[in-house]
């Protein structure tokens, strides 16, 4: 029979772990570093910050003050310039028409003015150290285990120390989603070069391609299958991070799912729920209809 842990010496029974005293001194340690580092800095930070909060309002003044029929109307002629298929076109205005008699515009106005903004920082962050990590063993080697860790950790622990540094609004909220939704791009894109043949590289090597030429005039046009998925993660990332980013003060449709939760509003919940998901398959479609629109492109003119 197995020893009962009453007959075993208590530091077997039970892991010696630090007193509560001595957490209780560790935890006002790094807490008041932190703060301290942010009253600091404060200055500092609300300066870097300051083009993120300009850009995002504009960009929401531009979406909610301009007449929906415009907006409508900018909205399917890029749908329709990303895809080219009228069935997709047909079904972004059919959600947009429905959001609108919703009650639902201005909100959703405001969410895409944020998942814009987001999904534009997460693309021109990840994508040139997808690029350096894709070039660079070193580089892959220090980028892996960092998004390892961005993926892993729940999407509410993005908002903790963004919330410290950055205090409560829009920006902090920005800068969580960016954090979030960064890494599919950066992993698509190292993965996207990689997958360039070698047999091609050595080729354009023989006509005398430099590094920069062979990245711009090869692996980058080839890479672009996995580049346009990097892109696509990304968008559907930043709205499914709009949510959570809302309990810093996010607003738009997240913002309106936080309170349908908070008192039980099915319906304001499942109505603002549907809002997002019409959304996110647009944008999906649009942009692997894009993805595949430009691949076939390449194709034809390689031929």
């Amino acid at each position: 029979m197995a020893a009962s842990c009453w007959s075993l010496p208590d530091a077997l029974c039970h892991f010696p772990a630090l007193d509560s005293g001595t957490l209780r001194v560790m935890r006002k340690t790094v807490d008041g570093g932190f703060r301290n580092l942010v009253r600091t800095y404060s200055d500092a930070i609300d300066t870097a910050t300051a083009p993120l909060q300009i850009a995002l309002n504009a960009l929401e003044r531009a979406f909610t003050d301009t007449p929906w029929v415009i907006v409508l109307i900018v909205l399917l002629a890029l749908v329709w310039g990303s895809s080219r298929n009228a069935r997709i076109v047909t079904g972004a205005a059919f959600a947009m028409l429905l959001i609108g008699w919703m009650g639902l515009w201005d909100d959703t106005m405001v969410t895409l003015a944020m998942v814009s903004v987001c999904t534009l920082i997460a693309v021109a962050i990840g994508l040139p150290i997808g690029i350096l990590a894709a070039r660079s063993e070193r580089m892959q080697r220090l980028v892996n285990p960092v998004l390892d860790v961005m993926q892993t950790l729940p999407s509410f622990v993005y908002l903790i120390p963004v919330v410290v540094i950055f205090g409560i609004g829009k920006v902090p909220g920005m800068i969580a989603v960016v954090i979030y939704a960064v890494p599919p791009m950066i992993r698509l894109t190292n993965l996207g070069i990689r997958m360039v043949d070698a047999d091609v590289l050595e080729a354009a090597e023989a006509f005398g391609s430099s590094p920069r030429q062979k990245l711009w005039n090869v692996q980058l046009p080839l890479a672009l299958p996995a580049l346009m998925t990097g892109v696509n993660q990304t968008i559907m990332m930043s709205l499914s991070m709009v949510v959570v980013a809302s309990m810093v003060g996010v607003g738009g449709l997240g913002k309106n799912v936080l309170q349908a939760i908070n008192n039980q509003f099915f319906t304001m919940g499942f109505l603002n729920g549907f809002a997002l998901v019409a959304i996110a398959i647009v944008f999906d479609r649009a942009s692997q209809a894009f993805g595949h629109r430009l691949q076939k492109h390449r194709e034809v003119h390689h031929d």
